[in-house]
């Protein structure tokens, strides 16, 4: 990958976390302002907004609300980027009569216009064409761009595969914290327990009973949240996937078939 395309990548990444975690700040808001009954379950469930297992709003749950919405701006950058490389398809910029062959001589005028519709080498289709065009003209062999065009769909597919680590560490993270705050939640409810003066108090039941729930809405809520990005992060890899194949077939079609040398 070009470093102007790196860099231009990793800005955007940072503003999306940044943005994501401005956004999830004002949801945690918004819902401790709607949700601050202390009857409410639904408050309990998604913010564990009434129990004293944590000083609010320093709990799990939000916690897993600032990873989720930061997964989210992860989704979005894909899904841009996604759309971003299909849309160079439509832009036309190889040839696309089935009755033109190209000769070396004729592929200066195409990599100039390639380069100048890419100057930053950050998308697909261009730096597939310049690549295959420049090997041509260097041996002069139909077989030798082909093999290096072979090869450059494997290397884009791997690096659309690198971009997703981060998105795959925070759908692991997310239901990982859920288990961790089921835990400590049952620790504060078995360490409420002991400290209770009177065992046969008939409300402590009931009271052990409730921090043992809120303390599983944790798990719950994790993994709801795991499982929706979980199913994004599918969708959108699966659109980059195919701009990736979009661009492999237009440059297949339109370029390395109609290569010609004697």
């Amino acid at each position: 990958m070009a470093v102007g395309n790196f860099n231009s990548s990793s800005s955007a990444r940072v503003i999306a976390a940044g943005v994501s975690v401005v956004i999830s700040v004002i949801f945690i808001a918004s819902m401790s302002f709607l949700l601050s009954d202390p009857t409410s379950m639904l408050g309990a469930f998604l913010l564990d907004r009434h129990t004293d297992s944590f000083m609010y709003p320093f709990t799990i749950q939000n916690l897993m609300w600032v990873m989720f919405f930061v997964g989210c701006g992860e989704l979005w950058i894909r899904f841009t980027d996604a759309s971003r490389e299909l849309a160079q398809i439509k832009r036309k910029l190889l040839p696309e009569d089935e009755s033109l062959m190209l000769r070396a001589q004729d592929l200066g005028p195409i990599y100039v216009n390639v380069s100048e519709s890419d100057p930053s080498q950050q998308f697909f289709l261009q730096r597939l064409v310049r690549r295959c065009i420049l090997q041509f003209q260097a041996s002069r062999s139909v077989d030798q761009a082909n093999s290096l065009f072979n090869s450059s769909l494997e290397l884009y597919q791997h690096e659309v595969d690198l971009k997703y680590n981060m998105l795959r560490y925070l759908v692991w993270l997310i239901p990982t914290l859920g288990f961790i705050g089921t835990v400590v939640g049952i620790a504060f409810a078995l360490d409420y327990a002991a400290g209770v003066e009177d065992p046969q108090d008939p409300t402590l039941l009931a009271e052990i009973s409730g921090r043992l729930g809120v303390a599983f809405y944790t798990t719950l809520l994790a993994l709801i949240q795991s499982a929706i990005q979980m199913f994004a992060l599918h969708i959108a890899q699966g659109r980059e996937e195919m701009s990736i194949n979009l661009t492999g077939q237009y440059c297949l079609d339109n370029l390395i078939n109609r290569l010609y040398e004697k």
